[in-house]
C-alpha cells in the first residue's frame, strides 16, 4: 500500500522526513541533538504549513489580479453586446484597459532579477500559459469584429462617419416606429405604407452613407478583414435593409434605372436599324443593264447601212 500522500510544500517536508529518519535510525540511544531534532521534526509535522504562500512577488500577484478583472469586465461587455451588436461602440474602453494591463505584464516590473521578473512567472512559466490565451483570445475577436474601422486612430472614441452612421440609423429607426403608430406590423405584399412614404429620405441617405463607406474602405484596406466595415454598422444596416424591404414591402429605387434602360432600349433597337439599313442600300443599288461593245457596234453597223440605201 503507498504511503500517504504529503500535501505539505517540498522543502518543508524533505527537512521534516530527514529530521524523523535521523532519529529512528540512532535508535534508542539518542544524543541531546537527534532528541532536539526529534523535536524539532515533530513540531514541524504538527503545526503544518500556511495553504497560500504566495509564489509571486507582490507587483506581479496585483498585476494579474488587474488582468482577472480586465478580462470579466471585458467579457462582460461582449456578452451583453452580441445581440444586437454593438461590440465595438460598447467596449473600446474595457478593451483598451486590458491591453494596457496585459502590457504592463509583459514589461518586467521591479528590478531586472529573475524573481520580479512578472513576464517570465505569469506568462511563460506554465504549459497552458492561460493569460497568454486569453488576450490572444481578445484580440483576435476584436480584430474579426474590424473594430478599428469605427474607432478614431487612437482608439478613444467613434470616428465622425461612425457617429453620422449611426445617427441616421437611429433617425430611421424613430421614424419607422412614429410611422408604424396604430398600424399593423404584418402588412400585405407590396403595400406602399406610410413608413415607406415619409421615411424613404432618410433611408436613402443612410443607403447611400454605407455604400459610400463601403467603397471608400475597400480602397483603403489590405488585410483579411478590409473589404468589410465594423461589425456594428454592418449589423445595422443589415437590421435596417431588413425592416425596409421584408416588414414594410419598401423599395428603393436603383439611381443606375435610367441608364439601363437606355442601353437595353438601344440594344433592342440595333436590329431594327441594321434591317432598316439594309433595305435601304439594296434599293439604291439596283441592277442597270448595260449593253455589251458587240451589241453596240453591231447597231451602229446596221444603222450606217440603212443610212446608205
Amino acid at each position: 500500500m503507498a504511503p500517504p500522500r504529503c500535501l505539505c510544500p517540498a522543502p518543508l517536508s524533505v527537512l521534516a522526513l530527514a529530521l524523523l529518519g535521523l532519529a529512528a535510525a540512532a535508535g534508542p540511544r539518542q544524543t541531546p541533538a537527534l532528541e532536539l531534532a526529534q523535536e524539532l521534526a515533530e513540531e514541524l509535522w504538527s503545526a503544518g504549513l500556511p495553504g497560500d504562500l504566495p509564489e509571486l512577488e507582490p507587483e506581479c500577484r496585483s498585476l494579474l489580479a488587474a488582468f482577472a478583472e480586465g478580462s470579466a469586465a471585458l467579457t462582460g461587455c461582449l456578452g451583453r453586446r452580441a445581440r444586437p451588436v454593438r461590440l465595438c461602440q460598447g467596449c473600446h474602453g474595457p478593451y483598451r484597459r486590458l491591453l494596457a494591463q496585459y502590457g504592463s505584464i509583459a514589461r518586467a516590473v521591479g528590478n531586472s532579477s529573475e524573481s520580479h521578473n512578472c513576464a517570465k512567472s505569469i506568462l511563460t512559466s506554465d504549459r497552458l500559459q492561460i493569460v497568454v490565451t486569453l488576450s490572444e483570445f481578445f484580440n483576435e475577436t476584436w480584430e474579426a469584429a474590424n473594430c478599428a474601422n469605427c474607432l478614431k486612430n487612437n482608439s478613444e472614441g467613434l470616428s465622425n462617419s461612425t457617429e453620422e452612421f449611426l445617427d441616421l440609423f437611429n433617425k430611421s429607426l424613430t421614424c419607422f416606429e412614429h410611422n408604424l403608430q396604430g398600424q399593423g406590423i404584418d402588412l400585405s405584399p407590396n403595400n406602399y405604407t406610410e413608413v415607406c412614404k415619409n421615411c424613404n429620405e432618410t433611408y436613402t441617405k443612410l443607403n447611400d452613407l454605407y455604400n459610400h463607406l463601403q467603397r471608400l474602405n475597400r480602397q483603403g484596406g489590405e488585410s483579411d478583414h478590409s473589404a468589410h466595415l465594423c461589425i456594428d454598422v454592418e449589423d445595422a444596416m443589415n437590421i435596417t435593409r431588413k425592416l425596409w424591404s421584408r416588414t414594410f414591402n419598401c423599395s428603393l429605387p436603383c439611381s443606375d434605372t435610367v441608364p439601363v434602360i437606355a442601353v437595353s432600349s438601344f440594344i433592342l433597337f440595333l436590329p431594327i436599324v441594321f434591317y432598316l439599313s439594309s433595305f435601304l442600300h439594296s434599293k439604291q443599288k439596283k441592277r442597270i443593264l448595260i449593253l455589251p461593245k458587240r451589241i453596240q457596234s453591231n447597231a451602229n453597223l446596221v444603222n450606217i447601212q440603212e443610212k446608205y440605201s
